[in-house]
């Protein structure tokens, strides 16, 4: 298990799989473990995955202060991997809410990314959000299914401000693009490996200002491809269309039939397409 030290000390872990160029993957929860992240599909038939586990989760070590929880302030932990590794530039993924951590060191050190990668991205750290209609809109797609009258139902008392844990329990089958007993296992991983404290910190006062990332997304110059699930209630295609649009050299894939996690619900097209968009554009 390789190790490294943060800017401020704290021994942080990451996890390798696959040969070739590296491929630097942020995981969501937010601060969550990159266990769940796995091959991502077999992407590390591709690529070099180097799976960061965020200071106090997997195997990473707590900070001595958890306000270094926040964000803005893990930009530090992406950049000291960067110099462990000894490169001048890499590729960078973020999936859900590693994606605004992804974005937030591409902004502020766009000359060390290469390439940009946004699965099924949250949009917080840009200021943007879907609208609750454009996630019943994107809910009703699953409308065929024997558990979403319980679960349709569910979504709307939390857009009506009565979220339970039995409601968010209750909608947890429109995050996979399939709801059988594996989506159901990797749903039931995720939770228990997130770090709920470090999580509440994540988003805190300050972690992000939108208007300062935007602009500086606008002046960023390397490729970005932003995957989506088609049937994602999280980040929905019209939002991340939306995503796209802030930068100069994006590409948006929107994955059929996936969800918020597209490498589960069909991991050879999500492969492929992640694939050809590195191969596509190599850096001089």
């Amino acid at each position: 298990m390789p190790f490294y030290s943060a800017h401020d000390g704290t021994r942080l872990a990451y996890h390798e799989s696959g040969d070739g160029d590296p491929l630097i993957c942020l995981p969501g929860g937010p601060m969550q473990d990159s266990l769940y992240l796995g091959d991502l599909g077999g992407l590390s038939a591709h690529r070099r995955l180097v799976l960061l586990d965020p200071r106090g989760t997997g195997e990473s070590g707590k900070p001595d202060d958890p306000a270094t929880y926040r964000c803005d302030r893990l930009v530090d932990d992406v950049e000291a991997l960067r110099e462990h590794l000894g490169l001048d530039r890499m590729d960078v993924l973020g999936h859900s809410a590693g994606a605004n951590l992804a974005v937030l060191y591409a902004a502020r050190h766009p000359h060390r990314v290469a390439r940009l990668l946004l699965v099924g991205p949250s949009t917080r750290a840009i200021g943007l959000e879907p609208t609750p209609q454009a996630r019943l809109e994107t809910a009703r797609l699953r409308a065929g299914e024997p558990w979403f009258p319980e679960a349709f139902a569910a979504l709307q008392e939390i857009q009506a401000g009565n979220a339970t844990d039995e409601t968010w329990a209750a909608v947890a089958p429109f995050m996979s693009g399939r709801w059988d007993e594996a989506a159901r296992e990797f749903h039931e991983l995720c939770e228990r490996r997130r770090n709920d404290e470090a999580a509440a910190a994540y988003g805190a006062e300050g972690a992000y200002d939108p208007e300062a990332t935007r602009a500086a997304l606008a002046g960023f110059g390397a490729p970005v491809l932003l995957l989506a699930g088609e049937l994602d209630l999280n980040t929905p295609p019209g939002l991340a269309a939306e995503y796209a649009a802030l930068f100069p050299r994006a590409e948006l894939v929107v994955q059929p039939g996936a969800g918020h996690s597209p490498w589960i619900d069909d991991a050879g097209p999500f492969a492929a397409a992640l694939a050809a968009f590195l191969d596509g554009n190599a850096s001089g």
